[in-house]
C-alpha cells in the first residue's frame, strides 16, 4: 500500500492587545495631518483594543499530526505581538513606529516581520488585523503590487 500523501493545512491563533496612538505623518504639515487623519490625528492620541489572527500553513506531520504545535505558535505570538504592542503607545514605545506612521497597515508589516523571525521558514500565511470591527488589514507578505 502506497504511503498516504502529504496533506496542507492552514492553522489560525488570535490574539487581543489594547494600544493607543496618533496617526501623524512626519511628512506632511500639521494642517495636512489634521485633513488627512481627522480625529485619528488628536494629540492626545486615541486607544484600540486590537484583535489579530495569525495563519501559518504546511504539511500535516504523520507523526504528530500538526502543522505546528500551537504552544509554539502561542509562544511565537506571545514574543511578536503581546511584549511589544500590548498596552503600549504604539508611536512613542515601539521604535519601529518612530519613523513609520501607526496605521493598521502598517501595524500588520510589524507583525508579520517579528513572526516572520521566528516561525519556521516558509510557514507563515497570513496576518489579519482587526483595529475595530468595521476596520480590518490582512498582510500576506507582499511588498508590492506587480505590473500587468
Amino acid at each position: 500500500m502506497a504511503p498516504p500523501a502529504a496533506r496542507l493545512a492552514r492553522v489560525s491563533r488570535t490574539v487581543s492587545f489594547s494600544a493607543c496612538h496618533r496617526l501623524h505623518s512626519k511628512s506632511l504639515s500639521d494642517e495636512e495631518n489634521l485633513k488627512l487623519f481627522g480625529k485619528c490625528n488628536n494629540p492626545n492620541g486615541h486607544g484600540h483594543n486590537y484583535k489579530v489572527i495569525v495563519t501559518v500553513r504546511g504539511e500535516i506531520d504523520p507523526v504528530s499530526g500538526m502543522v505546528i504545535n500551537l504552544t509554539d505558535l502561542k509562544e511565537c505570538m506571545q514574543e511578536a505581538i503581546m511584549e511589544p504592542l500590548d498596552h503600549k503607545n504604539l508611536d512613542k514605545d515601539v521604535p519601529y513606529f518612530a519613523e513609520v506612521v501607526s496605521t493598521t497597515e502598517n501595524v500588520a508589516v510589524f507583525i508579520w516581520e517579528n513572526l516572520k523571525n521566528l516561525l519556521p521558514v516558509g510557514t507563515l500565511y497570513k496576518v489579519k488585523v482587526y483595529e475595530t470591527d468595521q476596520n480590518i488589514v490582512v498582510y500576506k507578505g507582499e511588498e508590492t503590487i506587480s505590473e500587468k
